[in-house]
C-alpha cells in the first residue's frame, strides 16, 4: 500500500505529514530544487508515483492535481553558488529545509527521501521514498515539474547547451557542448573536473 508509511502516523495524531523529496542533485547545470507536500489524511492520488517513472506529460498532469488537493506545498531552491560553497549534499539539505518551512499550515511529521533535514520536527529518512510513500512520490513530482520549467527558462538564456533536452544532467549532448563552448556561470565547476582532465585543452574558468 502506498500509504504505509503515512497510516501508522496518522493513527497517532500526526494530522500534517509532509513527504520531502529534491531534484538535480546530479547535474552538471543549474540549482538543486526540493519540495514539501502534505496531502489530506486518507486521499489516495492515482498514478503517483517515483516522479523518474513517468512521462513527462503525466508529471505534468500529476502536477496540477497535487497543486489542486494539497493542504500544502512548500518550494526550495539552493542555486550554483551555494552548491559550490558548501557541496551538493548540504546543499540539497538546505533546499529541503527551505521548503519544509515555507509550509503553511506547519507539518508535524516529515518523511523524507533518505535524508535527514535540520529541522526540529520529527522525521523519518526513507530509502527509496519516492517509491514507497505517496507524499514522498508527490513531492518528488513537484520538484521535478518546477526544475522542469526552470530549464525551459535556462534553455532561453543558455541555448547552445540543450538544457530543454538533458535538464542539466551529464549526457553525451551536454558534455560535448560543454567541450565546444566551455561552461557556463550555471554550470557547477566542481562537477565538471573529469571533463577538464579529459580536455585539458579547455578552459572551463
Amino acid at each position: 500500500m502506498f500509504l504505509d508509511y503515512e497510516q501508522p502516523l496518522w493513527e497517532r495524531g500526526m494530522r500534517h505529514i509532509a513527504g520531502v523529496d529534491e531534484v538535480g542533485r546530479g547535474c552538471l547545470f543549474g540549482d538543486v530544487v526540493a519540495a514539501a507536500v502534505i496531502l489530506p489524511q486518507g486521499l489516495v492520488l492515482q498514478d503517483v508515483n517515483d516522479s523518474k517513472k513517468l512521462s513527462p506529460k503525466k508529471r505534468e498532469e500529476l502536477y496540477d492535481v497535487i497543486q489542486q488537493e494539497a493542504i500544502a506545498i512548500g518550494i526550495g531552491v539552493a542555486d550554483v553558488g551555494t552548491i559550490e560553497r558548501i557541496n551538493i549534499k548540504q546543499a540539497s539539505r538546505l533546499a529541503m529545509k527551505q521548503a519544509v518551512e515555507r509550509l503553511n499550515p506547519r507539518a508535524d511529521y516529515l518523511l523524507v527521501d533518505a535524508e535527514q533535514i535540520d529541522v526540529t520536527l520529527e522525521q523519518m529518512a526513507v530509502i527509496h521514498g519516492d517509491a514507497l510513500s505517496q507524499s514522498i512520490a508527490a513531492a518528488s513530482i513537484v520538484a521535478k515539474v518546477t526544475r522542469d520549467r526552470m530549464c525551459l527558462q535556462w534553455e532561453v538564456e543558455y541555448p547552445e547547451y540543450g538544457i530543454a533536452e538533458h535538464k542539466g544532467y551529464a549526457t553525451k549532448l551536454h558534455r560535448e557542448r560543454i567541450i565546444e563552448f566551455g561552461a557556463t556561470a550555471m554550470h557547477r565547476k566542481t562537477f565538471l573536473r573529469n571533463l577538464m582532465a579529459e580536455h585539458e585543452q579547455l578552459e572551463l574558468f
